[in-house]
């Protein structure tokens, strides 16, 4: 009996086969076809299934390659059947919904591969197809029950595609096919071992970066999955003669002995091992004779760095002064801002000089554009010394004063909105009673002035 996935695969690739890369442009219903793409796609992001699939369809059907910019009719079409899939309990329909899945992911590769999609963002073909491979292989082993032979081939296609730059997600799902394999006779020794170096260089390659975190953490599980079997696949022999080979190249240079060092410990290399005690001699007494001078150099160029060291060291005096000297040579508006308000919260919390770090919270404010934080610390300052400000309606007009920064703070900069939210919601409390206001003859919304060093005109509420 032949699968109801198996027909439902067949069909969907004679659908490629015949123009399924088609784009709503210059069609007589394109307006339609875009409508419908605007429906589906907010109804995606709510997780609105329902709504979704019969906007998605309606959308698919009428232009498959949507605009010819994006391959979100095919994608999205996987990722409505990956939900049908997840919620389905029969194991003959969870096969077809796999079926579709992967069929939905090929038809955007062949569209992509035939130039009738086309990349953007400063992507490739080859990285599209990388990461597009490596998204369904990572589905393909966590939520489709594909067989770990196809599994395979998809993630190291994706990593062919992408080389280094392979999404970090196809990692851990490699390492643990490739060791459940090799347990298995299924994979030798040296494909085991290619695979562990192969994700290595991925890592290696990815330690600096906005998903820096994710590919470490991918790495360490990878690293974690190779543990039963690494006994049999890792020994230092097998990596000193290459090893070697490297070192005589370079002999001079320090930073090739370095990495060398960390290789051979990697590779389970005895602290005795006469090749790495050799190396490590060797960098000992360079790194002696160059860290100080290079820490030197790299405390006179980084004042910044020395102001967070005199902090640490309670110094607060000489963080300000190295504060100084960074923002006097910093050129950089966001980073001069970040500086400045480094500088102030040491003036306001530590040497409590209020007026002075008002001053500079305000230059932080100028240096750079939406940037709450600087008024929040204002907002700070007054609520901490509002009770030092004469009486208690001087005071309560203090708390004002402060919940006022924290509601301009929020206002030009979401990133600081909750966090004033919270402390406008804690000093509330504190404003001014309505039956003092009414003694003083002050009603809400006139203008006040705060005493004491604060100095603010404030708009009057009560409590």
């Amino acid at each position: 009996m032949i699968r109801i996935g198996t027909i439902l695969l067949s069909m969907c690739i004679a659908s490629i086969a015949s123009s399924q890369c088609e784009t709503w442009e210059g069609l007589p219903n394109q307006s339609e076809a875009e409508e419908a793409h605007s429906v589906y796609r907010q109804a995606l992001k709510t997780e609105d299934y329902e709504i979704a699939e019969e906007y998605w369809q309606k959308a698919y059907d009428m232009a498959p390659g949507a605009d010819g910019k994006r391959d979100y009719h095919m994608i999205d079409g996987a990722k409505i059947t990956m939900n049908k899939l997840k919620n389905e309990a029969d194991a003959t329909k969870k096969q077809a919904y796999a079926d579709q899945i992967i069929a939905f992911y090929e038809q955007a590769i062949k569209c992509y591969e035939d130039g009738n999609l086309s990349v953007s963002n400063g992507e490739t073909v080859d990285s599209r197809v990388s990461y597009l491979k490596g998204r369904l292989g990572y589905d393909m082993y966590y939520f489709m029950q594909t067989p770990y032979s196809t599994n395979y081939e998809y993630l190291m296609d994706a990593i062919k595609r992408g080389g280094n730059n392979v999404e970090y997600i196809v990692m851990d799902p490699l390492a643990k096919i490739t060791v459940y394999q090799y347990q298995q006779g299924k994979l030798d020794k040296a494909t085991a071992l290619a695979n562990f170096q192969l994700l290595e260089s991925i890592a290696d390659a990815n330690t600096e970066g906005e998903y820096a975190s994710g590919y470490e953490q991918a790495w360490g599980a990878a690293q974690a999955h190779y543990a039963p079997i690494e006994t049999e696949i890792f020994d230092c022999e097998y990596f000193k003669g290459s090893y070697k080979e490297m070192y005589n190249e370079k002999p001079d240079d320090m930073d090739n002995v370095k990495t060398l060092i960390v290789l051979l410990k990697k590779r389970g290399c005895a602290d005795n091992d006469p090749f790495l005690t050799e190396l490590e001699t060797k960098w000992s007494k360079y790194a002696s004779a160059t860290n100080a001078a290079r820490q030197a150099d790299f405390e006179a160029s980084n004042p910044a760095f020395m102001a967070k060291k005199e902090y640490d060291k309670g110094n607060f005096e000489g963080a300000i002064s190295k504060y100084n000297e960074a923002i006097a040579a910093e050129a950089d508006p966001s980073k001069k801002a970040s500086m400045l308000f480094s500088k102030a919260s040491i003036q306001f919390r530590k040497l409590k000089k209020y007026s002075d770090a008002r001053t500079t919270a305000r230059e932080a404010a100028k240096a750079k554009s939406n940037y709450g934080r600087p008024y929040m610390l204002i907002g700070d300052m007054y609520a901490t010394t509002a009770r030092n400000c004469g009486d208690s309606w001087n005071q309560r007009l203090a708390v004002i004063a402060a919940i006022e920064k924290y509601s301009y703070a929020a206002s030009i900069d979401p990133s600081v909105a909750d966090e004033a939210n919270e402390k406008i919601s804690k000093y509330r409390s504190s404003l001014p009673e309505k039956q003092e206001g009414f003694m003083r003859g002050v009603k809400a919304g006139q203008k006040a002035t705060v005493g004491c060093w604060i100095g603010e005109t404030v708009t009057v509420k009560f409590n």
